[in-house]
């Protein structure tokens, strides 16, 4: 069967198992005791392509997700909190805010809130903290919306033992249409207030000769235009994307995961985390499961068996989760690559102190819409951020992705039953240096300077966390070049901790295609 022979066949039986699953009885909620053909590990990217796609093919799903559904309004009537009011809805089991911006004008602006599971984690570790999505949909959540896939060029220095046409041709295309992968119109963009910001860091990059480059979004960029103008009620014009937006964003509860729920094949229990997968008689895996309360408290622990189940729960919570099965017995046949090749994207952040000739304006889409791209010739793309104060800043705000070749390690920590992670923050550095061949040029083109009080006191760079999590669980080492976890054949990893580190872009459309082209293969194989 050729490639394009396959492709072709593997979409015919999906559409037509699709329409035999809108009949199907969906399945209740997890129960103890339960016996499921599928548990998913999480409702990301990875997960969420895995539920839609099984399902397609006929088989029952239930997902597993630690976080809350997120459907709920508040009292103020909105399900999501603002980026510049974090409250009880914000931070998953924190009591304090941990902001990535600590500090704004010369103060700290992290705030006390009630213990709750919120919806972004910024889980700590040795040297980093990483920001999280929580809740049915994961990152999706949380993240920008910068849709863009790598250059072709880059590819094969991310995921090298892929097949770049497969992935360009096919699984790249369907991944960014089943997204809602959109552009934002050049011509509005060129007068709207909310992107002054944008325009600012477009007559600084290109002054200094760099390319800059509008990039896809998630956010429906019709809606953003309506928001703009009055017409409909506000979200990223209000500022609304760290803790969640209310309106225009087309997450994953709005794209695959209603389409997956719409087979009547899946199923989604929230508030549940997996603590263990064992091997069982008859080729099964017992699964435990415990049911979380809103303050993080366990409220019950399940035990309920799966023919099959894919780890999902994002790159940090999938090698946690497998780095403690290995170590303690569970899953002791996983080979020696589990826990290795995690990296952070490269990311680095930093601001930029503009004349008062430059305002960036007080109104800012907290939708980011371009980027400044010295890869080739610096390793590094940095996004241009907004700042949504609601004030004047005239600041220039960057999240750059960099070359960094610096990988960590997840190791199980018998003394205290927990994952350690051994980055280092001085591994930061590579990240910093590639950073600087953008902004120490345009500081020296414009007659201007770093912000030093953004980070803390006297602080240039974001050094001390990431929102772009990958690898612990390599493709084709940890799996085989599809997912399937060595040793334990129904175990598979269809997340981003498949990713050796970095995506040379934002990395959720590569994590979705990776998913989208391993699933095709898996249903085709295996069920």
């Amino acid at each position: 069967m050729t490639r394009r022979t396959f492709v072709v066949a593997t979409g015919s039986s999906v559409a037509a198992a699709a329409l035999a699953g809108r009949a199907a009885a969906a399945p209740r909620a997890i129960v103890d005791g339960a016996h499921v053909p599928v548990l998913v590990v999480g409702s990301g990217y990875g997960g969420s392509v895995a539920a839609l796609r099984l399902a397609q093919a006929g088989v029952d799903v239930h997902v597993v997700e630690m976080g809350m559904a997120w459907d709920t309004p508040g009292p103020d009537g909105k399900i999501f909190a603002n980026t510049t009011a974090p409250d009880y809805r914000s931070y998953w089991l924190r009591t304090r805010t941990k902001q990535p911006l600590s500090n704004f004008l010369g103060f700290p602006i992290d705030r006390d809130v009630p213990r709750y599971t919120g919806i972004l984690d910024a889980e700590d570790f040795s040297g980093i903290t990483v920001y999280q999505g929580r809740g049915v949909g994961g990152g999706s959540l949380v993240n920008g919306g910068m849709a863009v896939t790598p250059r072709r060029e880059n590819f094969g220095a991310i995921l090298p033992s892929v097949n770049v046409d497969e992935m360009y041709n096919v699984f790249y295309p369907r991944a960014n249409a089943e997204l809602g992968v959109n552009n934002v119109d050049q011509a509005w963009w060129e007068t709207a207030a909310c992107y002054q910001y944008g325009r600012v860091g477009r007559k600084h990059a290109q002054r200094s000769n760099f390319s800059f480059v509008l990039v896809p979004n998630v956010y429906d960029m019709a809606y953003m235009q309506q928001e703009q103008a009055g017409t409909v009620p506000k979200s990223a014009v209000a500022g609304e994307l760290l803790y969640g937006n209310n309106h225009g964003k087309k997450s994953l509860p709005k794209t695959y995961l209603a389409r997956a729920r719409a087979t009547g094949r899946v199923a989604i229990t929230p508030l549940h985390r997996v603590t263990s997968v064992a091997p069982v008689s008859g080729g099964r895996f017992a699964v435990v499961v415990e049911q979380l309360g809103t303050g993080g408290e366990v409220t019950a622990t399940k035990q309920v068996t799966a023919d099959r189940v894919f780890f999902a729960a994002g790159s940090v919570g999938t090698s946690k989760l497998l780095t403690r099965l290995k170590a303690t017995g569970r899953l002791p046949n996983l080979n020696n690559e589990i826990g290795k090749g995690w990296g952070d994207n490269g990311n680095v952040m930093c601001g930029r102190a503009n004349h008062l000739w430059d305002p960036t304006g007080s109104v800012q889409s907290s939708v980011p819409t371009a980027g400044i791209d010295n890869w080739a010739a610096g390793g590094a793309f940095a996004e241009v951020a907004p700042l949504p104060t609601g004030i004047e800043t005239y600041a220039s705000f960057y999240l750059s992705i960099t070359r960094n070749p610096n990988r960590a390690q997840f190791s199980y920590n018998a003394s205290t039953g927990t994952v350690d992670l051994n980055w280092q923050t001085a591994w930061k550095q590579p990240s910093i240096d590639a950073a600087k061949t953008i902004f120490d040029r345009i500081n020296a083109t414009e007659g201007t300077i770093y912000r030093t009080d953004l980070f803390g006191v006297y602080k240039i760079w974001g050094d001390h966390l990431t929102y772009h999590p990958l690898g612990g669980a390599v493709l084709n080492r940890a799996t085989d070049n599809y997912g399937r976890l060595h040793g334990y054949p129904g175990l598979y990893v269809i997340d981003g901790a498949l990713i050796p580190g970095n995506t040379s872009v934002n990395p959720f459309v590569t994590i979705t295609a990776l998913a989208e082209r391993n699933i095709a293969r898996i249903i085709a194989d295996d069920l």
